[in-house]
C-alpha cells in the first residue's frame, strides 16, 4: 500500500448512506422523481468539499501562480503545488516533478503522442494498442502513426471483452516502440492484466503508457509497483472538476522530451535568438494553468482517500454484482462485456428497444444512463452493433438504484413490448 495523502487514519468500513449525504447534486428530482445517477465512467458527481474548495479559490486566493509576490498569488501557488503532492502520494509517484497538470486524458495522451511519439517513431516502427481502446487512445496514435510512416497494431479482445496475454504477445514484436493500454475499459469495463502487458512490453523495449481514465476511482493504483511509463488520467472521473487532468511520466523520459506547446511559464527565459526551457514540470505546463480545477482535484483525492479504498471497492462490486444479476434476469437483455474481474460498468442491450429510446425512457423515470458508442466505436464494431445502454456507478450508488432502473427498464418492456 503506497502513502496515503490524507494526515488521518481512514474508516475500514464504507457507510455508503453517509457518503451520500456529501453529493448535492443527488438530493435533487429530475421529472418529478427521485434522481438515480448511473453515469459515472462519464463523469462523477461532485461531493461538496470539491465544490467548496473551488469555490474558495475564486472567493478568496483569486490570483495567478508563479507570477507574483502579493500574497493571493502565493496562497493560490502553494495551494496548486500542495494539489500536486496529493496527486504524486495517490499514485506513489517517485518525484512531484512527475506529475504534469493538463485538461484531462486526451490531453495527456496527446502529450505524449506529440511529444515523445515524434521524437521516437521512426518509418517501419509499431505502436500497439488493444481493440478496448477509447478514441483518445486511438487517434493520437493514429495521427502520430500519419506524420512518423509507423504502424498501428491492435490487439484483439474476446468476444467477453478481455484482452489474453496470448493475443497481447503474438502482436508484440521488436518493431513495437509505444505500447498505449487502458487501464479499464470504459464501455465494458474490463479490468486490463496490465502488470503482465507492460512486463511483456518492457521485454520488447517498449514504452508503456497507460489510459487510468476509468481506473483510478475503481482500483488501486501504484505507478512504481506497475512500471508503466506514463499514466494519464482525468479529475472529473474521480470526483473532482472537469478540465483538469494529470500526466505521470517517468522523469528521465520526461527529461528528454520536447514541450508540447509554447508560451508562459514552461520558460527560464526568452531572447528572439534562443528560448531556455524551464524545469519539470514546468516545461508541460504554458500558460496559466487551470488553477482552481487544480486545487479542486487536490481536493477530490483529499475527499476519496479519507476513505478506506478497499472497502469502496468492495462495496462498489457488490453493487456491481447486484445489478448483474438483476439485468440478467430480466427478459429481453443482453450484456455486451462478461469479462471476469470487471468493475463498475453494465452496458447492456434490449431486443424491445433502440439503446437512445432506453435512455430516454428512463431518463423520464428518473434514471440517469448512458447510451451511444461511449467513444469506442472498435468495441461496438466487434460486437456488431452500433450502440449500448451503459450503467455505470460511482462511490455513491446503492442496490436501491439498481432496483430503480430495473423497474424504468420494465417500463421500456411495457412500451415496446
Amino acid at each position: 500500500m503506497h502513502p496515503n495523502p490524507i494526515t488521518e487514519a481512514p474508516s475500514s468500513t464504507f457507510d455508503v448512506l453517509r457518503a451520500r449525504e456529501d453529493f448535492p447534486a443527488i438530493h435533487q428530482e429530475v421529472h418529478g422523481k427521485p434522481l438515480v445517477y448511473l453515469d459515472s465512467a462519464a463523469t462523477s458527481l461532485k461531493p461538496r468539499a470539491v465544490i467548496d474548495a473551488v469555490v474558495e479559490v475564486y472567493a478568496k486566493d483569486c490570483a495567478n501562480i508563479h507570477r507574483a509576490v502579493h500574497l493571493l498569488s502565493q496562497r493560490a501557488t502553494f495551494r496548486y503545488e500542495e494539489a500536486r503532492k496529493k496527486v504524486q502520494a495517490f499514485l506513489n509517484a517517485e518525484k512531484k516533478s512527475e506529475i504534469i497538470f493538463t485538461r484531462g486524458t486526451t490531453e495527456a495522451i496527446n502529450l505524449v503522442a506529440q511529444s515523445f511519439g515524434e521524437s521516437a517513431l521512426r518509418e517501419g516502427d509499431e505502436v500497439l494498442v488493444t481493440e478496448l481502446e477509447h478514441h483518445s487512445n486511438i487517434v493520437p496514435w493514429q495521427m502520430l502513426c500519419q506524420r512518423t510512416g509507423a504502424k498501428l497494431v491492435v490487439v484483439p479482445m474476446t468476444d467477453r471483452g478481455e484482452v489474453l496475454r496470448e493475443s497481447f504477445e503474438e502482436k508484440l514484436s521488436d518493431r513495437t516502440k509505444i505500447v498505449a493500454l487502458t487501464h479499464v475499459s470504459n464501455a465494458l469495463g474490463t479490468v486490463l492484466p496490465v502488470p503482465e502487458l507492460i512486463a511483456l512490453a518492457h521485454e520488447r523495449g517498449a514504452v508503456v503508457l497507460l489510459d487510468g481514465a476509468q481506473a483510478v476511482s475503481h482500483v488501486e493504483v501504484d505507478v512504481r509497483a506497475l512500471d508503466c511509463d506514463f499514466y494519464a488520467f482525468s479529475g472529473h472521473k474521480l470526483y473532482g472538476p472537469t478540465g483538469i487532468g494529470v500526466l505521470y511520466g517517468k522523469e528521465r523520459l520526461l527529461e528528454g522530451m520536447p514541450p508540447y506547446q509554447g508560451g508562459g511559464d514552461m520558460i527560464r527565459s526568452v531572447t528572439f535568438e534562443e528560448t531556455i526551457y524551464n524545469d519539470l514540470p514546468y516545461k508541460f505546463e504554458a500558460g496559466t494553468p487551470n488553477i482552481a480545477g487544480a486545487i479542486g482535484l487536490g481536493a477530490a483525492v483529499d475527499y476519496y482517500c479519507s476513505f478506506d479504498r478497499e472497502s469502496v471497492h468492495a462495496h462498489e462490486s457488490q453493487v456491481l454484482r447486484y445489478a448483474t444479476d438483476a439485468l440478467e434476469s430480466l427478459p429481453g437483455v443482453r450484456l455486451i462485456g462478461t469479462a471476469p474481474g470487471k468493475v463498475a460498468t453494465l452496458s447492456f442491450l434490449m431486443d424491445a428497444a433502440h439503446p437512445h429510446d432506453i435512455g430516454t425512457i428512463v431518463d423520464a423515470e428518473g434514471v440517469a444512463i448512458r447510451t451511444g458508442h461511449h467513444c469506442a466505436q472498435p468495441v461496438m464494431e466487434h460486437f456488431g452493433i452500433a450502440a449500448t445502454a451503459r450503467a455505470s456507478l460511482g462511490m455513491y450508488n446503492t442496490t436501491d438504484d439498481i432496483d430503480a432502473l430495473v423497474r424504468a427498464l420494465e417500463k421500456v418492456r411495457e412500451l415496446f413490448g
